[in-house]
Protein backbone atom coordinates (compact mmCIF):
# COMPACT_ATOMS: atom_id res chain seq x y z
CA UNK A 1 0.00 0.00 0.00
CA UNK A 2 1.57 2.89 -0.57
CA UNK A 3 1.83 6.63 1.49
CA UNK A 4 -1.18 8.38 -0.95
CA UNK A 5 -3.51 5.15 -0.14
CA UNK A 6 -3.87 5.79 3.33
CA UNK A 7 -5.54 8.88 3.76
CA UNK A 8 -8.01 7.33 1.32
CA UNK A 9 -8.61 4.40 3.29
CA UNK A 10 -8.77 6.92 6.13
CA UNK A 11 -11.35 8.67 4.58
CA UNK A 12 -13.61 5.94 3.36
CA UNK A 13 -13.78 4.70 6.67
CA UNK A 14 -15.07 7.51 8.14
CA UNK A 15 -17.43 7.59 5.87
CA UNK A 16 -18.74 4.83 6.62
CA UNK A 17 -18.24 5.57 10.34
CA UNK A 18 -22.40 4.45 10.55
CA UNK A 19 -22.29 0.99 9.16
CA UNK A 20 -19.09 0.52 11.63
CA UNK A 21 -21.20 1.23 14.48
CA UNK A 22 -24.18 -0.37 13.71
CA UNK A 23 -21.81 -3.54 13.34
CA UNK A 24 -20.38 -3.08 16.24
CA UNK A 25 -23.55 -2.53 18.15
CA UNK A 26 -24.52 -5.82 16.26
CA UNK A 27 -21.81 -7.43 17.21
CA UNK A 28 -21.95 -6.08 21.42
CA UNK A 29 -25.32 -7.54 21.13
CA UNK A 30 -24.07 -11.00 19.74
CA UNK A 31 -21.05 -10.88 22.69
CA UNK A 32 -24.42 -11.51 25.05
CA UNK A 33 -25.65 -14.92 23.87
CA UNK A 34 -22.54 -16.46 21.47
CA UNK A 35 -19.69 -17.59 23.40
CA UNK A 36 -16.38 -16.39 22.65
CA UNK A 37 -12.78 -17.51 22.43
CA UNK A 38 -10.33 -16.36 24.96
CA UNK A 39 -7.99 -15.20 22.49
CA UNK A 40 -10.98 -12.84 21.15
CA UNK A 41 -11.99 -12.08 24.55
CA UNK A 42 -8.46 -10.64 25.31
CA UNK A 43 -8.39 -8.29 22.35
CA UNK A 44 -11.68 -6.87 23.18
CA UNK A 45 -10.15 -6.36 27.28
CA UNK A 46 -7.46 -4.55 25.18
CA UNK A 47 -10.05 -2.56 23.16
CA UNK A 48 -12.38 -1.59 25.88
CA UNK A 49 -9.16 -0.19 28.00
CA UNK A 50 -8.12 1.89 25.18
CA UNK A 51 -11.36 3.44 24.25
CA UNK A 52 -12.10 4.36 27.66
CA UNK A 53 -8.76 6.03 27.51
CA UNK A 54 -9.44 7.80 24.62
CA UNK A 55 -12.73 9.20 26.19
CA UNK A 56 -10.89 10.80 28.80
CA UNK A 57 -8.10 12.21 26.85
CA UNK A 58 -10.91 14.03 24.05
CA UNK A 59 -13.13 15.18 27.16
CA UNK A 60 -9.39 16.50 28.66
CA UNK A 61 -8.72 18.49 25.57
CA UNK A 62 -12.80 19.66 24.80
CA UNK A 63 -12.77 23.65 25.47
CA UNK A 64 -16.47 23.46 25.44
CA UNK A 65 -19.32 20.74 26.12
CA UNK A 66 -21.60 20.69 22.98
CA UNK A 67 -17.88 20.08 21.01
CA UNK A 68 -18.27 16.39 22.70
CA UNK A 69 -21.84 16.62 22.14
CA UNK A 70 -22.10 12.94 21.25
CA UNK A 71 -20.75 11.76 24.32
CA UNK A 72 -24.16 10.62 26.31
CA UNK A 73 -24.55 8.03 23.03
CA UNK A 74 -21.06 7.21 23.25
CA UNK A 75 -21.28 6.64 27.16
CA UNK A 76 -24.40 4.62 26.68
CA UNK A 77 -22.40 1.97 23.92
CA UNK A 78 -19.57 1.55 26.10
CA UNK A 79 -21.28 0.63 29.00
CA UNK A 80 -22.70 -2.07 26.97
CA UNK A 81 -19.50 -3.31 25.94
CA UNK A 82 -18.57 -3.60 29.10
CA UNK A 83 -21.06 -5.38 30.38
CA UNK A 84 -20.72 -7.68 27.40
CA UNK A 85 -17.28 -8.48 28.14
CA UNK A 86 -18.02 -8.93 31.80
CA UNK A 87 -20.83 -11.74 30.61
CA UNK A 88 -18.29 -13.23 28.04
CA UNK A 89 -15.81 -13.25 31.29
CA UNK A 90 -18.22 -15.19 33.36
CA UNK A 91 -19.61 -17.67 30.96
CA UNK A 92 -15.65 -18.83 30.35
CA UNK A 93 -14.85 -18.67 34.16
CA UNK A 94 -18.00 -21.32 34.82
CA UNK A 95 -17.45 -23.13 32.09
CA UNK A 96 -13.44 -23.83 32.09
CA UNK A 97 -12.21 -21.90 35.04
CA UNK A 98 -10.48 -19.50 33.05
CA UNK A 99 -11.06 -16.07 31.24
CA UNK A 100 -8.10 -15.42 29.32
CA UNK A 101 -4.81 -14.36 29.72
CA UNK A 102 -5.18 -10.62 30.38
CA UNK A 103 -7.81 -11.45 32.90
CA UNK A 104 -5.73 -13.91 34.98
CA UNK A 105 -2.62 -11.40 34.60
CA UNK A 106 -5.33 -8.89 36.51
CA UNK A 107 -5.77 -11.46 39.14
CA UNK A 108 -2.66 -12.46 39.76
CA UNK A 109 0.11 -10.43 39.53
CA UNK A 110 -1.77 -6.74 39.89
CA UNK A 111 -2.87 -8.48 43.26
CA UNK A 112 0.03 -10.57 43.86
CA UNK A 113 -2.29 -13.99 43.76
CA UNK A 114 -4.16 -12.64 46.93
CA UNK A 115 -7.60 -12.94 46.34
CA UNK A 116 -8.69 -10.88 49.22
CA UNK A 117 -6.30 -8.13 48.96
CA UNK A 118 -7.82 -8.37 45.09
CA UNK A 119 -11.48 -8.37 47.17
CA UNK A 120 -10.48 -5.12 48.98
CA UNK A 121 -8.95 -2.75 45.74
CA UNK A 122 -11.97 -4.01 43.34
CA UNK A 123 -14.24 -2.48 46.21
CA UNK A 124 -12.08 0.31 46.75
CA UNK A 125 -12.80 0.90 43.25
CA UNK A 126 -16.16 0.17 43.06
CA UNK A 127 -16.94 2.80 46.37
CA UNK A 128 -14.82 5.77 44.40
CA UNK A 129 -16.57 5.43 40.83
CA UNK A 130 -20.36 4.66 42.22
CA UNK A 131 -19.84 6.97 45.74
CA UNK A 132 -17.10 9.71 44.70
CA UNK A 133 -17.27 10.47 40.63
CA UNK A 134 -20.66 8.61 40.04
CA UNK A 135 -22.36 10.52 42.15
CA UNK A 136 -20.95 14.12 41.66
CA UNK A 137 -21.18 13.60 37.97
CA UNK A 138 -24.65 12.80 38.25
CA UNK A 139 -26.08 15.96 40.59
CA UNK A 140 -23.73 18.24 38.75
CA UNK A 141 -25.65 16.97 35.08
CA UNK A 142 -28.59 17.18 37.36
CA UNK A 143 -28.17 20.69 38.11
CA UNK A 144 -26.95 21.75 34.71
CA UNK A 145 -29.62 20.50 33.38
CA UNK A 146 -32.47 22.17 35.48
CA UNK A 147 -30.46 25.93 35.03
CA UNK A 148 -29.95 25.19 31.40
CA UNK A 149 -33.86 24.87 31.08
CA UNK A 150 -34.79 27.79 33.71
CA UNK A 151 -32.35 30.57 31.69
CA UNK A 152 -33.82 29.44 27.99
CA UNK A 153 -36.66 32.25 28.13
CA UNK A 154 -33.52 34.66 29.47
CA UNK A 155 -31.31 33.39 26.26
CA UNK A 156 -34.13 34.11 23.75
CA UNK A 157 -35.27 37.59 24.71
CA UNK A 158 -31.36 38.34 25.02
CA UNK A 159 -31.38 37.17 21.43
CA UNK A 160 -34.56 38.60 20.36
CA UNK A 161 -32.63 42.19 21.70
CA UNK A 162 -29.92 41.85 19.52
CA UNK A 163 -31.78 41.03 16.47
CA UNK A 164 -34.34 43.86 17.01
CA UNK A 165 -31.14 46.28 17.79
CA UNK A 166 -29.82 45.18 14.44
CA UNK A 167 -26.97 43.93 15.77
CA UNK A 168 -27.23 40.52 14.04
CA UNK A 169 -28.76 39.18 11.87
CA UNK A 170 -31.72 36.35 11.50
CA UNK A 171 -28.55 33.82 10.20
CA UNK A 172 -27.22 34.60 13.54
CA UNK A 173 -30.12 34.41 15.37
CA UNK A 174 -30.65 31.10 14.41
CA UNK A 175 -27.86 29.71 15.06
CA UNK A 176 -27.51 30.91 18.59
CA UNK A 177 -31.57 29.19 18.92
CA UNK A 178 -29.79 26.27 17.65
CA UNK A 179 -27.03 26.44 19.93
CA UNK A 180 -29.27 26.84 23.09
CA UNK A 181 -31.73 23.93 22.12
CA UNK A 182 -28.60 21.84 21.73
CA UNK A 183 -27.45 22.62 25.67
CA UNK A 184 -30.50 21.93 26.89
CA UNK A 185 -30.38 18.46 25.08
CA UNK A 186 -27.03 17.92 25.94
CA UNK A 187 -27.28 18.49 29.40
CA UNK A 188 -30.75 16.48 29.47
CA UNK A 189 -28.88 13.76 28.32
CA UNK A 190 -26.26 13.54 30.08
CA UNK A 191 -28.44 13.65 32.93
CA UNK A 192 -30.15 10.79 31.98
CA UNK A 193 -26.36 9.14 30.85
CA UNK A 194 -24.99 9.25 34.45
CA UNK A 195 -27.51 6.63 35.46
CA UNK A 196 -25.87 4.07 32.73
CA UNK A 197 -22.11 4.68 34.77
CA UNK A 198 -24.45 4.30 38.12
CA UNK A 199 -25.99 1.28 36.68
CA UNK A 200 -22.66 -0.89 35.76
CA UNK A 201 -21.34 -0.18 39.20
CA UNK A 202 -24.00 -1.91 40.61
CA UNK A 203 -23.94 -4.45 38.01
CA UNK A 204 -20.18 -5.12 38.90
CA UNK A 205 -21.13 -5.94 42.24
CA UNK A 206 -23.73 -8.38 41.49
CA UNK A 207 -22.00 -10.18 39.02
CA UNK A 208 -19.07 -10.55 41.17
CA UNK A 209 -21.05 -12.29 43.84
CA UNK A 210 -22.45 -14.54 41.28
CA UNK A 211 -19.47 -15.31 39.87
CA UNK A 212 -17.96 -16.40 43.37
CA UNK A 213 -20.93 -18.14 44.47
CA UNK A 214 -21.50 -19.74 41.35
CA UNK A 215 -18.23 -20.97 40.56
CA UNK A 216 -17.14 -22.41 44.26
CA UNK A 217 -20.00 -24.30 43.68
CA UNK A 218 -19.56 -25.71 40.36
CA UNK A 219 -15.33 -25.90 41.12
CA UNK A 220 -16.70 -28.40 44.38
CA UNK A 221 -19.59 -30.13 42.48
CA UNK A 222 -18.55 -30.34 39.05
CA UNK A 223 -14.99 -30.12 38.63
CA UNK A 224 -14.20 -32.16 42.18
CA UNK A 225 -11.90 -29.18 43.36
CA UNK A 226 -11.55 -28.92 47.12
CA UNK A 227 -13.26 -25.77 48.55
CA UNK A 228 -10.03 -23.75 49.71
CA UNK A 229 -8.67 -23.82 45.93
CA UNK A 230 -11.96 -23.27 44.68
CA UNK A 231 -12.46 -20.51 46.52
CA UNK A 232 -9.22 -18.96 45.51
CA UNK A 233 -9.17 -19.70 41.45
CA UNK A 234 -12.38 -18.67 41.03
CA UNK A 235 -11.96 -15.63 43.33
CA UNK A 236 -8.78 -14.19 41.42
CA UNK A 237 -10.08 -15.00 38.01
CA UNK A 238 -14.02 -12.79 39.44
CA UNK A 239 -11.59 -10.62 40.78
CA UNK A 240 -9.06 -9.76 37.40
CA UNK A 241 -12.58 -9.76 35.58
CA UNK A 242 -13.80 -6.89 37.75
CA UNK A 243 -10.59 -5.34 37.69
CA UNK A 244 -10.11 -5.12 33.50
CA UNK A 245 -13.96 -3.82 33.73
CA UNK A 246 -14.01 -0.75 36.30
CA UNK A 247 -10.41 0.45 35.78
CA UNK A 248 -12.17 1.55 31.88
CA UNK A 249 -15.41 2.38 33.68
CA UNK A 250 -13.72 4.27 36.28
CA UNK A 251 -11.98 6.46 32.96
CA UNK A 252 -15.04 6.67 31.68
CA UNK A 253 -16.27 8.28 34.74
CA UNK A 254 -13.57 10.99 34.99
CA UNK A 255 -14.83 12.18 31.73
CA UNK A 256 -18.42 12.45 32.76
CA UNK A 257 -17.30 14.44 35.39
CA UNK A 258 -15.05 16.76 33.27
CA UNK A 259 -17.45 17.14 30.47
CA UNK A 260 -20.28 17.88 32.90
CA UNK A 261 -17.94 20.33 34.94
CA UNK A 262 -16.40 21.88 32.06
CA UNK A 263 -17.27 25.75 31.56
CA UNK A 264 -16.78 27.21 28.07
CA UNK A 265 -12.94 28.56 27.27
CA UNK A 266 -10.99 28.91 24.35
CA UNK A 267 -7.99 26.75 25.68
CA UNK A 268 -8.14 23.14 26.76
CA UNK A 269 -8.40 21.44 30.09
CA UNK A 270 -4.77 21.25 30.67
CA UNK A 271 -3.65 24.88 29.63
CA UNK A 272 -6.51 25.91 31.91
CA UNK A 273 -4.75 24.36 34.86
CA UNK A 274 -1.45 25.58 34.35
CA UNK A 275 -2.73 28.87 33.55
CA UNK A 276 -5.14 29.46 36.75
CA UNK A 277 -3.44 26.76 39.44
CA UNK A 278 0.26 27.39 38.56
CA UNK A 279 0.21 31.21 37.64
CA UNK A 280 0.81 32.48 41.28
CA UNK A 281 4.58 32.39 42.18
CA UNK A 282 3.36 33.56 45.97
CA UNK A 283 1.22 31.18 46.59
CA UNK A 284 3.57 28.08 45.34
CA UNK A 285 6.33 30.03 47.70
CA UNK A 286 3.61 30.14 50.47
CA UNK A 287 3.41 26.10 49.69
CA UNK A 288 7.21 25.37 49.35
CA UNK A 289 7.90 27.10 52.82
CA UNK A 290 5.25 25.05 54.56
CA UNK A 291 6.28 22.00 53.09
CA UNK A 292 10.24 22.61 54.32
CA UNK A 293 9.24 23.53 57.25
CA UNK A 294 7.57 19.92 57.70
CA UNK A 295 10.94 18.48 56.47
CA UNK A 296 12.30 19.51 59.39
CA UNK A 297 9.85 18.03 61.66
CA UNK A 298 11.57 14.46 63.56
CA UNK A 299 9.62 11.82 61.82
CA UNK A 300 8.42 13.01 58.75
CA UNK A 301 10.13 11.89 55.68
CA UNK A 302 12.99 14.61 55.61
CA UNK A 303 14.18 13.69 51.59
CA UNK A 304 10.97 13.85 49.95
CA UNK A 305 9.45 16.93 51.58
CA UNK A 306 12.86 18.61 51.12
CA UNK A 307 12.66 17.44 47.56
CA UNK A 308 9.19 18.80 46.51
CA UNK A 309 9.77 21.65 48.90
CA UNK A 310 13.11 22.60 46.58
CA UNK A 311 11.26 21.85 43.09
CA UNK A 312 7.91 24.01 44.27
CA UNK A 313 10.30 27.36 45.16
CA UNK A 314 12.80 26.66 42.51
CA UNK A 315 9.76 26.92 39.80
CA UNK A 316 7.97 29.87 41.92
CA UNK A 317 11.27 31.47 41.38
CA UNK A 318 11.89 31.07 37.77
CA UNK A 319 7.68 32.22 37.25
CA UNK A 320 8.30 35.13 39.09
CA UNK A 321 10.93 35.85 37.27
CA UNK A 322 9.32 35.27 33.92
CA UNK A 323 6.55 37.79 35.11
CA UNK A 324 8.81 40.12 35.53
CA UNK A 325 10.52 40.46 32.41
CA UNK A 326 7.59 40.45 31.06
CA UNK A 327 6.09 43.49 32.44
CA UNK A 328 9.20 44.97 32.09
CA UNK A 329 9.10 44.45 28.47
CA UNK A 330 5.69 46.00 28.11
CA UNK A 331 6.59 48.89 30.36
CA UNK A 332 9.71 49.60 28.15
CA UNK A 333 7.19 49.25 25.04
CA UNK A 334 4.79 51.63 26.48
CA UNK A 335 7.92 53.91 27.20
CA UNK A 336 8.90 53.92 23.96
CA UNK A 337 5.81 54.44 22.36
CA UNK A 338 5.55 58.04 24.45
CA UNK A 339 9.27 58.85 23.55
CA UNK A 340 8.82 58.04 19.47
CA UNK A 341 7.98 61.59 17.85
CA UNK A 342 4.65 61.90 17.12
CA UNK A 343 4.44 61.97 12.91
CA UNK A 344 4.03 65.29 11.20
CA UNK A 345 -0.04 66.15 10.82
CA UNK A 346 -1.44 68.04 8.01
CA UNK A 347 -2.93 71.60 9.35
CA UNK A 348 -5.53 70.33 6.83
CA UNK A 349 -6.53 67.23 8.56
CA UNK A 350 -7.21 69.32 11.97
CA UNK A 351 -10.07 71.37 10.35
CA UNK A 352 -12.06 68.08 9.44
CA UNK A 353 -15.27 67.48 11.27
CA UNK A 354 -16.48 63.68 11.46
CA UNK A 355 -20.27 63.26 10.55
CA UNK A 356 -20.59 60.86 13.97
CA UNK A 357 -18.64 59.96 16.45
CA UNK A 358 -18.55 58.35 19.73
CA UNK A 359 -16.01 59.29 22.48
CA UNK A 360 -15.65 56.85 25.29
CA UNK A 361 -13.91 57.42 28.69
CA UNK A 362 -10.89 55.48 29.49
CA UNK A 363 -12.83 52.54 31.56
CA UNK A 364 -14.99 51.86 28.37
CA UNK A 365 -11.73 51.25 25.74
CA UNK A 366 -12.29 47.48 26.90
CA UNK A 367 -15.33 47.39 24.85
CA UNK A 368 -13.27 48.11 21.94
CA UNK A 369 -10.24 46.10 22.03
CA UNK A 370 -10.05 43.33 19.93
CA UNK A 371 -7.63 41.95 22.73
CA UNK A 372 -10.21 42.28 25.22
CA UNK A 373 -12.53 40.50 23.37
CA UNK A 374 -14.27 43.73 22.59
CA UNK A 375 -16.42 43.93 19.72
CA UNK A 376 -18.17 47.34 19.84
CA UNK A 377 -16.54 47.85 16.33
CA UNK A 378 -18.33 44.74 14.42
CA UNK A 379 -21.84 45.56 16.18
CA UNK A 380 -21.15 49.62 14.65
CA UNK A 381 -21.18 47.66 11.26
CA UNK A 382 -23.90 45.94 11.71
CA UNK A 383 -25.97 48.91 13.07
CA UNK A 384 -24.70 50.47 9.61
CA UNK A 385 -26.08 47.85 7.29
CA UNK A 386 -29.28 47.24 9.60
CA UNK A 387 -29.82 51.04 9.17
CA UNK A 388 -28.80 51.33 5.68
CA UNK A 389 -32.04 48.61 5.31
CA UNK A 390 -34.52 50.36 7.67
CA UNK A 391 -33.71 54.61 6.71
CA UNK A 392 -32.51 53.87 3.18
CA UNK A 393 -28.98 56.00 3.14
CA UNK A 394 -25.85 54.60 4.31
CA UNK A 395 -24.99 56.00 7.60
CA UNK A 396 -21.40 57.75 7.25
CA UNK A 397 -18.42 56.10 9.10
CA UNK A 398 -19.03 56.39 12.75
CA UNK A 399 -15.85 57.03 14.55
CA UNK A 400 -14.47 56.10 17.81
CA UNK A 401 -12.54 58.21 20.22
CA UNK A 402 -11.20 57.52 23.80
CA UNK A 403 -11.08 60.84 25.70
CA UNK A 404 -9.49 61.44 28.95
CA UNK A 405 -11.75 64.21 29.79
CA UNK A 406 -15.03 62.30 30.28
CA UNK A 407 -15.31 60.12 33.09
CA UNK A 408 -14.38 56.52 33.21
CA UNK A 409 -17.58 55.11 32.81
CA UNK A 410 -18.86 58.05 30.84
CA UNK A 411 -19.71 57.85 26.61
CA UNK A 412 -20.75 60.80 24.24
CA UNK A 413 -22.07 60.48 20.81
CA UNK A 414 -21.46 63.96 18.48
CA UNK A 415 -23.03 65.13 15.38
CA UNK A 416 -20.86 67.00 13.52
CA UNK A 417 -18.67 67.92 16.60
CA UNK A 418 -22.22 68.88 18.60
CA UNK A 419 -22.96 66.54 21.18
CA UNK A 420 -26.61 64.72 20.59
CA UNK A 421 -26.17 61.99 23.68
CA UNK A 422 -24.59 60.79 26.54
CA UNK A 423 -24.70 57.43 28.72
CA UNK A 424 -22.95 56.08 31.12
CA UNK A 425 -21.42 51.98 31.43
CA UNK A 426 -19.87 49.69 33.94
CA UNK A 427 -17.68 47.69 32.33
CA UNK A 428 -17.32 44.22 33.13
CA UNK A 429 -20.98 44.55 34.25
CA UNK A 430 -24.80 43.59 32.69
CA UNK A 431 -27.76 45.81 32.40
CA UNK A 432 -31.02 43.78 33.40
CA UNK A 433 -34.10 45.37 32.87
CA UNK A 434 -37.64 44.10 34.03
CA UNK A 435 -39.67 43.33 31.28
CA UNK A 436 -42.82 42.65 33.34
CA UNK A 437 -42.11 39.28 33.85
CA UNK A 438 -39.60 39.00 36.34
CA UNK A 439 -40.37 36.74 39.55
CA UNK A 440 -38.31 38.49 41.90
CA UNK A 441 -36.07 41.64 42.85
CA UNK A 442 -32.21 40.92 42.64
CA UNK A 443 -29.29 43.24 43.60
CA UNK A 444 -27.68 45.64 41.55
CA UNK A 445 -26.37 49.13 41.02
CA UNK A 446 -29.72 51.31 39.88
CA UNK A 447 -29.59 52.92 36.32
CA UNK A 448 -31.73 54.04 33.46
CA UNK A 449 -31.16 52.24 30.06
CA UNK A 450 -30.02 55.05 28.23
CA UNK A 451 -32.13 54.40 24.50
CA UNK A 452 -35.58 54.28 26.11
CA UNK A 453 -35.13 55.91 29.89
CA UNK A 454 -35.76 52.38 31.67
CA UNK A 455 -35.31 51.44 35.09
CA UNK A 456 -32.37 48.95 35.12
CA UNK A 457 -29.77 47.29 37.25
CA UNK A 458 -26.41 46.92 36.67
CA UNK A 459 -25.18 43.28 38.04
CA UNK A 460 -21.77 41.26 37.64
CA UNK A 461 -21.23 38.54 35.70
CA UNK A 462 -22.07 36.24 38.45
CA UNK A 463 -25.19 37.25 38.59
CA UNK A 464 -26.37 36.78 35.13
CA UNK A 465 -27.32 33.73 35.06
CA UNK A 466 -29.67 33.98 38.16
CA UNK A 467 -31.09 37.04 36.33
CA UNK A 468 -31.94 35.36 33.54
CA UNK A 469 -33.23 32.72 35.37
CA UNK A 470 -35.91 34.95 36.99
CA UNK A 471 -36.97 36.87 34.20
CA UNK A 472 -34.71 39.99 33.14
CA UNK A 473 -33.60 40.98 30.05
CA UNK A 474 -29.91 41.16 30.59
CA UNK A 475 -27.60 42.81 27.86
CA UNK A 476 -23.91 43.03 28.34
CA UNK A 477 -22.39 47.31 28.04
CA UNK A 478 -21.39 46.93 24.48
CA UNK A 479 -25.32 45.77 23.41
CA UNK A 480 -26.80 49.04 25.71
CA UNK A 481 -24.50 51.23 23.27
CA UNK A 482 -25.52 49.83 20.30
CA UNK A 483 -28.81 49.86 21.25
CA UNK A 484 -28.27 53.54 22.09
CA UNK A 485 -26.82 54.48 18.74
CA UNK A 486 -29.38 52.57 16.74
CA UNK A 487 -31.99 55.05 18.53
CA UNK A 488 -29.72 58.32 17.91
CA UNK A 489 -29.35 57.52 14.51
CA UNK A 490 -32.91 56.88 13.91
CA UNK A 491 -33.60 60.28 15.81
CA UNK A 492 -31.52 62.41 13.86
CA UNK A 493 -31.56 60.66 10.73
CA UNK A 494 -32.67 64.15 8.83
CA UNK A 495 -29.47 65.39 10.38
CA UNK A 496 -27.58 62.84 9.57
CA UNK A 497 -28.35 63.13 5.82
CA UNK A 498 -26.24 65.38 3.78
CA UNK A 499 -26.12 66.74 0.34
CA UNK A 500 -22.66 64.24 -0.87
CA UNK A 501 -25.31 61.17 0.89
CA UNK A 502 -28.48 62.64 -1.77
CA UNK A 503 -25.50 62.54 -4.37
CA UNK A 504 -24.01 58.87 -3.78
CA UNK A 505 -28.36 57.64 -3.91
CA UNK A 506 -29.03 59.18 -7.29
CA UNK A 507 -25.25 58.44 -8.93
CA UNK A 508 -26.45 54.85 -7.91
CA UNK A 509 -30.15 55.14 -9.19
CA UNK A 510 -28.96 56.69 -12.50
CA UNK A 511 -27.33 53.47 -13.46
CA UNK A 512 -31.01 51.89 -13.80
CA UNK A 513 -33.55 54.75 -13.79
CA UNK A 514 -31.98 57.35 -15.64
CA UNK A 515 -34.98 58.57 -16.72
CA UNK A 516 -36.51 59.33 -13.62
CA UNK A 517 -33.25 61.19 -12.29
CA UNK A 518 -33.24 63.59 -15.14
CA UNK A 519 -37.04 64.65 -15.60
CA UNK A 520 -36.98 65.46 -11.73
CA UNK A 521 -33.05 67.27 -11.43
CA UNK A 522 -32.87 69.78 -12.16
CA UNK A 523 -35.75 70.84 -14.52
CA UNK A 524 -38.43 70.00 -11.85
CA UNK A 525 -36.44 70.81 -8.58
CA UNK A 526 -32.96 71.46 -7.89
CA UNK A 527 -31.01 69.27 -5.76
CA UNK A 528 -31.28 71.22 -2.41
CA UNK A 529 -35.01 71.04 -2.54
CA UNK A 530 -34.81 67.23 -3.14
CA UNK A 531 -32.30 67.20 -0.54
CA UNK A 532 -35.15 69.29 1.66
CA UNK A 533 -37.91 66.44 0.82
CA UNK A 534 -36.13 63.62 2.04
CA UNK A 535 -34.82 65.30 4.84
CA UNK A 536 -38.71 66.31 5.93
CA UNK A 537 -39.50 62.53 5.36
CA UNK A 538 -36.70 61.46 7.72
CA UNK A 539 -37.59 63.77 10.26
CA UNK A 540 -41.04 62.25 10.22
CA UNK A 541 -39.21 58.70 10.60
CA UNK A 542 -40.43 57.55 7.15
CA UNK A 543 -38.00 55.76 5.26
CA UNK A 544 -36.44 57.04 1.54
CA UNK A 545 -35.64 53.22 0.41
CA UNK A 546 -37.87 53.33 -2.07
CA UNK A 547 -36.39 56.60 -3.74
CA UNK A 548 -37.77 55.40 -7.24
CA UNK A 549 -41.21 55.99 -5.87
CA UNK A 550 -40.75 59.18 -4.12
CA UNK A 551 -38.75 60.70 -6.82
CA UNK A 552 -41.26 59.74 -9.63
CA UNK A 553 -43.90 61.63 -7.34
CA UNK A 554 -41.72 64.56 -7.03
CA UNK A 555 -41.79 64.75 -10.67
CA UNK A 556 -45.13 64.74 -11.10
CA UNK A 557 -45.90 67.30 -7.71
CA UNK A 558 -42.86 69.61 -7.70
CA UNK A 559 -44.53 71.20 -11.39
CA UNK A 560 -48.03 72.25 -9.32
CA UNK A 561 -45.80 73.46 -5.34
CA UNK A 562 -42.22 73.71 -4.40
CA UNK A 563 -42.86 73.45 -0.81
CA UNK A 564 -40.55 71.45 0.19
CA UNK A 565 -42.13 71.37 3.64
CA UNK A 566 -45.03 69.18 2.06
CA UNK A 567 -43.35 65.71 2.64
CA UNK A 568 -47.09 63.94 2.47
CA UNK A 569 -47.30 65.34 -1.27
CA UNK A 570 -44.85 62.37 -2.50
CA UNK A 571 -46.25 59.42 -0.49
CA UNK A 572 -48.32 58.39 -3.37
CA UNK A 573 -50.97 55.62 -2.33
CA UNK A 574 -49.75 53.02 -4.33
CA UNK A 575 -46.16 52.89 -2.52
CA UNK A 576 -46.04 54.51 1.16
CA UNK A 577 -42.56 54.20 2.20
CA UNK A 578 -42.31 51.93 5.29
CA UNK A 579 -42.35 54.29 8.47
CA UNK A 580 -40.13 53.69 11.01
CA UNK A 581 -40.60 52.36 14.87
CA UNK A 582 -40.59 55.41 16.69
CA UNK A 583 -38.71 55.80 20.06
CA UNK A 584 -40.98 55.61 23.21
Amino acid sequence: MTATSVPGSIRRLSGNSDVMLAVAVVFIVGMLIIPLPDVLLDLLIIINIATALTILMVAMYTTQPLQFSVFPSILLVATLFRLGLNISATRLILLHGEAGRVIEAFGSFVVGGNYVVGAVIFLILIIVQFVVITKGSERVAEVAARFTLDAMPGKQMAIDADLNAGLIDQDEARRRRREIEREADFYGAMDGASKFVKGDAIAAILIAIVNIVAGVIIGITQLGIPPLQALQRFSLLTIGDGLVSQIPALLISTATGIIVTRAASDANLGADVGAQLFSNPKALTIVASLLGALALVPGLPMISLGTIAVGLGGFAFLLNRNQRQQRALVAAQEAAALAAPPAPESPVALLAVDPMEVEIGYGLIGLVDAGERGNLLDRITAIRRQTALELGFIVPTIRIRDNLQLGPNTYVMKLRGVEIARGELLANHYLAMNSGLASEEIEGIEAREPAFGLPALWITSGQRERAEVLGYTVVDPASVLATHLTEVIRAHAADIFGRQDLQTLLTALKADYPAVVEDLIPGVLSMSEVHRVLQNLLRERVSIRDLVTILETLAARGRQTRDTRLANGVRPPSALPRHLPAAP
